[in-house]
């Protein structure tokens, strides 16, 4: 049980201090500012649950160890209930720190005269559903990939994947806040969603766009493993 105590206060903690960077602090730090707080606490969750849980703190890195045969398909469901639940009460914390404040407080991380707020994962102004889907894919692609490398028994590398995975986090929300507030993680969008019924019509994006993207990552990094034994064969 202890593992999925652990998946559930790391994603609890994700999306309180992550998503609460662009609630709290989005004007004062800006989209750099709030990329760089998702790889941050990243990887300082990997260096406090990875050895408990692998700390995958998302259904899609969950979804991509499943099919990579690194995890059991009870090991799996258990992983999501536990991610989803933990998004839930982080985002009902962040929620409750939202509602405590005045009307002064400069808050960051909303869509402008969208309702949502929590820093949901909706589609920007100008923003299509099928460019967010496509973004979603790519870049969780991009995510997983490094992370089943990173983490990888024989090709890894051990105490810095850590790092790696962090900074990789990082890097796709640079890029994908300007899109869609970056999901990568159907549970980071989840639990912010619980409090904005707004961010329900672009949901599926965040479910779907991961979860592709986690499938297309494993498929590859099968492909270079293959092949690199292939070579060491001949």
């Amino acid at each position: 049980m202890k593992k999925f105590y652990a998946e559930f206060f790391g994603t609890m903690f994700l999306v309180l201090l992550a998503c609460g960077s662009a609630v709290l602090a989005g004007p004062s730090i800006g989209g750099l500012g709030i990329g760089l707080c998702f790889g941050l606490v990243l990887i300082c969750l990997c260096y406090c649950i990875g050895n408990i849980s692998g700390c995958h703190v998302n259904p899609a890195v969950s979804f991509a160890m499943l099919i990579a045969g690194r995890m059991s398909a009870k090991d799996f469901v258990m992983y999501v209930i536990a991610q989803l639940l933990g998004a839930a009460v982080g985002a009902a914390f962040l929620f409750w720190l939202f509602d405590m404040g005045g009307e002064a407080f400069k808050y960051g991380g909303i869509t402008a005269d969208s309702g949502n707020y929590l820093a949901t994962n909706v589609c920007q102004p100008g923003v299509s559903q099928g460019m967010a889907l496509f973004t979603e894919i790519l870049l969780t692609m991009f995510f997983v990939f490094i992370i089943l490398g990173a983490t990888d028994a024989k090709k890894g590398f051990g105490k810095f994947a850590g790092l790696a995975i962090g900074v990789g986090l990082g890097l796709v929300n640079i890029v994908g806040i300007p899109v869609d507030n970056c999901s990568v993680n159907p549970a980071r969008s989840f639990g912010p969603a619980l409090f904005s019924p707004n961010a329900w019509p672009d949901f599926w994006i965040m479910v779907v766009g991961p979860l592709v993207g986690a499938a297309l990552a494993v498929a590859f990094w099968l492909m270079v493993t293959s092949k690199n034994k292939a070579e060491a064969e001949i």
